[in-house]
């Protein structure tokens, strides 16, 4: 008997990095230039480490250096690093990312600050990574550009403070093509990446390596069990909450309905879906591409289940004014969020157990960074004990 989607190997595709990496590996050759480590015209090429651990060496474009009249080493240094999303079709391919990094006395807390020049979106509304107010650079890249810093202060025997600027010229012709305006990010794009590294978006290729991946945890297993997550965060909690490594884990991306489709036809018993409540909460409408080209209605769903928890209309119309699940379920107490979760994970659990069709148990795990887990299907704790 053969299975029922394709059986042979993926497409390779070329991985590329992110604007985080760039903004990183730019900030660490422009410090190192500031601070006499590295000589501008031996300055070509800079290697990093990406937050799980993989290096990588990435040239270095537009080397800039502003001395004050009255001192023999540089003030500021700028230096670029081009995006390459490698064969995922991106829009900041081939753009140029910029980290300017000046002297500053040292003073206050942070000796050490970050901020968006030109091209970097400015946060405009509450809910997202960053507060209302800063440069659109997410909490993964700053850490990287800061770790740079910190180690070339070190090196260095620097003591006094460090600016970062950190711009992309393109940026703002760029972000009106994305959904940074809608979503509260405003005259820019974002600076973004949790690994560090852009995994491609060939739907093909990454259907078949879903399908390959299931197939070999699957192969030799008594018992014919999976859990699945998302993207990085559904990976990193299951390790913190459930000590189970990546390795143990099918990532799914936004292929929620074809990953069931294609366990059931792989023999399947068990599939449990872990994952962060702005991706899980629009399977409870049914949508299985959870990907935001695809269909977004985040906010009325969760509205919608508000009602039906026994909401107000004013509290559900709050919940249609959020940007991300998180502030909409701030508005909430938490014996609200409870019952409006309750709701959720029962359509959740519906439309999991209609796409499944009989052929294997279905459950799921949503959590939230802010608020951790947040709501559990009927067999999702069996499913997890039989994973373990």
């Amino acid at each position: 008997m053969t299975d029922s989607v394709p059986n042979y190997l993926p497409v390779s595709l070329r991985q590329g990095y992110t604007t985080g990496t760039c903004a990183q590996a730019a900030t660490k050759a422009s410090v190192q230039i500031l601070l006499g480590i590295c000589r501008e015209e031996d300055m070509t090429f800079v290697e990093v480490e990406l937050p799980k651990g993989k290096m990588l060496e990435l040239e270095v474009l537009d080397i800039k250096i502003d001395y004050k009249e009255t001192e023999k080493f540089p003030y500021a240094v700028s230096c670029a690093v081009r995006k390459d999303s490698g064969d995922d079709p991106d829009i900041t391919n081939g753009i140029l990312v910029y980290s300017r990094v000046e002297r500053k006395n040292r003073a206050g807390k942070e000796p050490v600050t970050i901020d968006g020049g030109d091209g970097v979106g400015r946060v405009t509304k509450p809910g997202l990574e960053q507060p209302v107010g800063a440069a659109a650079i997410n909490r993964v890249p700053r850490r990287m550009i800061l770790k740079e810093v910190e180690k070339a202060c070190m090196e260095a025997g620097y003591e006094q403070g460090i600016h970062v600027e950190i711009s992309i010229p393109e940026g703002k012709r760029l972000a009106e093509k994305t959904f940074n305006p809608r979503l509260g990010v405003e005259g820019g794009l974002s600076v973004l990446g949790t690994s560090g590294i852009v995994e491609p978006m060939s739907e093909q290729a990454l259907l078949d390596t879903i399908y390959l991946d299931m197939r070999v945890k699957l192969a030799g297993r008594e018992k014919k069990y999976l859990v699945m997550a998302p993207g990085n965060y559904g990976l990193e909690f299951l390790e913190e909450e459930y000590g189970l490594e990546e390795s143990s884990v099918v990532k799914c991306s936004n292929f929620i309905g074809q990953s069931v489709d294609m366990a059931g036809g792989l023999g399947c018993e068990g599939l449990l879906l872990v994952g962060h409540i702005g991706k899980l909460i629009k399977i409870s409408g049914g949508i299985m591409n959870t990907h935001s080209g695809q269909g977004d209605c985040r906010m009325e769903l969760l509205a919608c289940a508000a009602l039906l928890a026994g909401l107000s209309g004013q509290a559900a119309r709050e919940m249609l004014g959020c940007v991300t699940a998180d502030e909409a379920l701030s508005k909430c107490t938490e014996e609200e969020r409870r019952l409006i979760m309750a709701q959720v994970m029962e359509k959740i659990e519906k439309h999991l157990a209609m796409r499944a069709a009989g052929r294997m148990k279905t459950g799921a795990v949503a959590f939230s960074r802010v608020y951790g887990i947040l709501g559990k299907t009927s067999l999702s704790d069996r499913l997890m004990k039989e994973i373990l």
